[in-house]
């Protein structure tokens, strides 16, 4: 399947449409790879597909401009480790966005 987002306003109570998302892959010590681009649907989920990921690590970058709020950008860096490619098929990473800060956690 691949990695999968879901962003929600929390301040609004509602998903968070519209923001765009870039899946990157650590290419180097400063360097990032673009992989994928996508934007958050009316329900604020965004797949980017890509079959088995190789163990690494990835940045999803958010581009939160377009909200109102202090972080123009949030950037979340994860590893996908070595092991079984099975439990690397579905990577799910949601953002629970608010004007003044975020949290976000691996998901199911």
């Amino acid at each position: 399947m691949g990695l999968s987002t879901h962003v929600l306003d929390t301040a609004a109570g509602a998903p968070a449409a519209g923001v765009p998302v870039s899946l990157s892959l650590r290419a180097g010590a400063e360097a990032w790879a673009p992989l994928v681009t996508a934007v958050t649907d009316d329900d604020g989920r965004a797949v980017l597909l890509f079959d088995d990921p190789d163990p690494g690590t990835y940045r999803l970058l958010f581009d939160t401009s377009g909200r109102s709020g202090f972080f123009p950008e949030v950037a979340v860096v994860v590893v996908v480790p070595e092991g079984d490619p099975g439990q690397r098929r579905s990577l799910h990473v949601p953002l629970l966005l608010s004007p003044f800060g975020y949290t976000t956690y691996r998901g199911s």
